[in-house]
Formats: structure tokens, C-alpha cells, sequence
């Protein structure tokens, strides 16, 4: 069950709303495509009670820095624009509700735990441990600390998420999801090019092609690599439980995941804009036209 006062903010159709601490959705004043576009990982509004052990500046370089802001004109383009405004680090929305550490627990857990890969590493739902293995919390969480945070900005994010699709696929009979990401740029995979190995710029993970049209993987691939950028394919990124959430091509809704390297548009350690930002925000923002019209072909082609 939805917290009261977060729950009275939704059921509002494709309007924008603000949820203070929780998300923002922003929605196009006309034009509208059946595109969502959401960053689950750029927040940086940090809730009273995280409690963390660690460093503030480590939570912050674990942030998808900037990634907010960079795909914010989603709606100047038809489509509408999530995000989360809180941190990754506080509960990440891009995690099955049950992929739960037990060891971050103070009592066995009343409802379903699946540890995934994630979680075994300390980083699932609700981190037990800082990247790479440094202990977040002096005490275990209670279940009630876990079920607030499940309650009141998880579910929240996933409900605002599943209305947006739903309410867009019953106007338009289809949907596509766009789910923004960073990664670090130690984590970037090599690709093959003229110039020999370079990093990726990006990585596109549609899960092996299960939760996209491969046509929507390959305008995105296409308009990147026409900007000059380096582009893998679900390489080491496949997408995680959004895209898979939300995802159900058989039905027309289709999802996929975008990650950007770090290093193209700011400083890792400062957490600063590079001179690069500008231009990159601008590549996105073609980016989004391009998918913009994508879509109102596909929609011509099935009024035909």
C-alpha cells in the first residue's frame, strides 16, 4: 500500500506532478508520442533517515550525475519524463522488490526474498554495502525501516512508471520505454572500430533483445553512431528490473536501457560538467526528435 500522501498525487492521467523528495514526472503539452523516458538513478535529494556510515562524496560518485538533466527535454519532444529524486543508494528502483540482502536485515524477513547477482554483492535493493565492500550502516535495518522505504519511494517510482505506460498504450496501442542510466568509465566495455579497441560512449541492454522491437534498439544504435560515438549492445549492460518490469513486446510495450559513459561529460572525482556536456545534452536531445519521429511513423503506418 502507497503511502496516503504520496498516493493523492497520482491518478492524475499524463499530467505533471511533483512528489517533494520522491519523483517529478513532467509530461508534454502537446504533441504527445507514446514515449517514456525515466532516470531512476540521478537522485541526489537525501532522505533524513540514511543513516549511512560512509562518505557522503562516495554515494554522490555512485549517482548517475547529470543523466536527469541531460535527457530533461524528453517532453519538449513528446514524450514523457520521470525521474527519481531520491538516491540509488537510499533504495534503487532498478531493483526486484525481493532481491534483498538477509545479512543487512535485524530479523528474518516476513515476505519473499531472490537474491540476485546484485544483492550477493551487498548492492540490491537497499545496499548493505558502499561500492566496493565498505559497510553502510552501523546497525541492521529493522523491517519496518525496509518496508517505509518499499512503500514510500520504491513503489511510488514503479507506480508512476507502470501509469505512464498504461495510460500512453491505451491512446496509442503501443509504448516505448527509455530508461536512463550512466556508468563509470572503468567499467565501459572496449569496442572494435577503424581506430582499433576504444571505450564505449554508450551501451544499449534491451536483455538480449527480449524487451524491445529491435527497431527501436537500432534507430538509437544508428543516430549515435551517425554523431560519431562508440556503441555496444548489451555488453556488460543488458538492463535490470525496469526494462524487464515493464517490458511485453508481444504487446507492444517495449523497453530498453541506455547507458552513458561517464568520462564524456564530467570530471568522475569532482563530480563537474566537462566542456563536452553541452554538446552531448544537445546530441540527446536529436537523440529524442529522432525517436520522436520513430514513433509517429510507426503510429502513421498502423492508421494506414
Amino acid at each position: 500500500m502507497i503511502d496516503k500522501t504520496v498516493n493523492q498525487n497520482f491518478g492524475v492521467g499524463l499530467g505533471s506532478f511533483l512528489v517533494p523528495g520522491i519523483l517529478r514526472r513532467v509530461s508534454p503539452k502537446n504533441s504527445i508520442v507514446p514515449i517514456v523516458v525515466d532516470s531512476p538513478h540521478s537522485g541526489t535529494q537525501y532522505p533524513e533517515d540514511f543513516e549511512f556510515l560512509v562518505p557522503k562524496i562516495m554515494l554522490q560518485r555512485a549517482e548517475d550525475s547529470y543523466v536527469g538533466e541531460l535527457f530533461s527535454d524528453a517532453p519538449h519532444n513528446g514524450a514523457t519524463f520521470i525521474e527519481a529524486l531520491f538516491p540509488r543508494s537510499y533504495i534503487d528502483p532498478n531493483r526486484s522488490i525481493n532481491d534483498l540482502d538477509p545479512e543487512l536485515l535485524e530479523t528474518d524477513w516476513s515476505g519473499s526474498i531472490k537474491m540476485g547477482e546484485k544483492s550477493r554483492l551487498g548492492h540490491g535493493l537497499i545496499w548493505r554495502l558502499c561500492p566496493p565492500e565498505m559497510p553502510m550502516y552501523r546497525h541492521r535495518l529493522t523491517e519496518a525501516k525496509v518496508r517505509h522505504r518499499i512503500e514510500k519511494y520504491w513503489q511510488p517510482y514503479h507506480q508512476c512508471l507502470s501509469e505512464a505506460i498504461n495510460m500512453l498504450h491505451k491512446q496509442f496501442g503501443e509504448t516505448w520505454h527509455i530508461n536512463c542510466h550512466s556508468m563509470p568509465s572503468g567499467s565501459a566495455p572496449s569496442v572494435i572500430t577503424r581506430s582499433g579497441r576504444v571505450p564505449a560512449d554508450f551501451v544499449l541492454g534491451d536483455r538480449d533483445g527480449t524487451t524491445c522491437d529491435l527497431r527501436l534498439r537500432q534507430v538509437i544504435l544508428k543516430t549515435l553512431e551517425d554523431m560519431g560515438y562508440v556503441v555496444a549492445v548489451n555488453d556488460p549492460y543488458k538492463g535490470v528490473e525496469l526494462i524487464r518490469a515493464h517490458s511485453d513486446p508481444a504487446s507492444a510495450r517495449h523497453s530498453i536501457q541506455i547507458e552513458i559513459n561517464r568520462a564524456i561529460y564530467m570530471n568522475e572525482r569532482s563530480l563537474e560538467r566537462l566542456a563536452g556536456f553541452e554538446t552531448l545534452k544537445a546530441n540527446i536531445n536529436q537523440l529524442l526528435y529522432e525517436l520522436a519521429r520513430f514513433s509517429n511513423q510507426r503510429i502513421s503506418v498502423a492508421a494506414e
